[in-house]
């Protein structure tokens, strides 16, 4: 039986009344209810039978007090999870944990960077790495994506401390390749700039790319990892990230301060449970939704090309969030908005968000009837407008 047999991605979840930020906080960002979403990355499965099963059997024990998540099951894990997918072996007393890798970002920024100091990022830019650095007084500095010389450029400034590496990256779905990140790493190295990897995404590339931990290429330069199961498992209401730091000052340094100063020194029991059981027993249904996300994203682009030949639109490397450049249609990006607010009813994210004028992101983790829906309105609300 193949995997993607095994399990329904078809069926809709009514996610509506159930304090979904993607569906009932449509409102919130795009000015009225009750739009049809494809916004916010998370998808609008269920997650893996496994985790839902693991969550239940530790709901039944029915005691749900404080937790460490300092022990074995979990790190082995972590440490299962890297070796069997990325064929790399972890070193688990690198470990650590926090409740997002926002939060995570946001530690290592103020750990690692004073007010005023630079921190480089890759553009177009996932809007919470801007938040997070500007929030804390911090400069953002952007390179675009596959300019190795413009990063050199801003890596070489002074007063740049922090490059925050996304990989894969959000919102292009570009993977990197293994050259690239040792290249990059040596770059780092060699102006004394640390490096955050945002791995969140990695566990969703596609058939033909292949993702490369930082921790296998980073050498001896200083770094964190930041990620969680959550994404590409579903689960991100639960909360929970995990890191891995190189330096040990560092790493103690970054738990100090998550206990005491955060007083984060008990983490949420259920996201331990779910991380257990994604990365124990959750393989077979992580392939399956990939497989069948890569043939949403191959629908989006038979039509998108179909009704626009002129895009010639390929799916992205890696996740379920497509990036589309509209330019070559010439569109104006307030008047689509409208289009497809007020004429189709349906929210995309535009590309402004992430720096990026012309282009929308469609989240397509959902049923492939929703997918159908949504490229639809778009192509209508694009005929509309040119």
């Amino acid at each position: 039986m193949q995997a993607s047999a095994r399990y329904d991605f078809d069926t809709v979840v009514d996610r509506r009344g159930t304090w979904c930020v993607q569906w009932d906080g449509v409102a919130d960002r795009f000015g009225v209810d009750g739009l049809l979403p494809f916004t916010i990355s998370d998808m609008d499965f269920e997650t893996a039978p496994e985790v839902l099963s693991a969550l239940r059997t530790r709901l039944d024990h029915g005691v749900l007090g404080y937790t460490s998540w300092q022990q074995d099951d979990f790190r082995a894990a972590i440490a299962h999870w890297y070796g069997t997918r990325y064929g790399t072996e972890l070193d688990t007393s690198r470990l650590v944990y926090a409740p997002s890798v926002l939060s995570q970002l946001s530690q290592l920024l103020q750990m690692w960077t004073a007010e005023g100091d630079g921190v480089v990022v890759h553009t177009p830019t996932y809007d919470g790495f801007r938040k997070a650095i500007t929030g804390l007084g911090r400069e953002l500095r952007g390179v675009p994506v596959g300019d190795t010389e413009a990063l050199e450029r801003e890596l070489a400034r002074p007063d740049a401390k922090v490059l925050v590496l996304c990989s894969p990256h959000n919102p292009t779905g570009r993977v990197w390749t293994e050259p690239e990140l040792v290249e990059t790493a040596a770059l780092a190295a060699r102006h004394g700039v640390a490096v955050i990897s945002d791995e969140i995404h990695a566990d969703f590339v596609h058939e033909g790319h292949r993702h490369v931990p930082w921790a296998r290429v980073a050498g001896e330069g200083r770094w964190a990892v930041i990620s969680s199961a959550s994404k590409a498992f579903n689960f991100p209401a639960l909360t929970g990230s995990y890191g891995i730091i190189g330096d040990p000052a560092d790493r103690a340094e970054f738990l100090r301060r998550m206990e005491t100063a955060e007083g984060l020194a008990s983490p949420a029991v259920l996201s331990l449970t779910a991380h257990i059981a994604a990365y124990r027993e959750g393989g077979e249904w992580l392939d399956a939704v990939r497989a069948y996300v890569r043939d949403n994203l191959a629908l989006v682009a038979e039509r998108l090309n179909t009704a626009f030949p002129e895009l010639s639109w390929e799916p992205p490397q890696a996740g379920y969030l497509a990036w589309i450049d509209l330019r070559p249609l010439g569109v104006d990006d307030e008047a689509l908005q409208r289009a497809l607010i007020e004429r189709e009813k349906v929210a995309i994210m535009p590309g402004a968000v992430y720096g990026a004028e012309g282009f929308l992101r469609l989240n397509v983790g959902c049923p492939r009837s929703k997918v159908e829906a949504g490229v639809e309105a778009l192509i209508r609300a694009l005929g509309a407008v040119r």
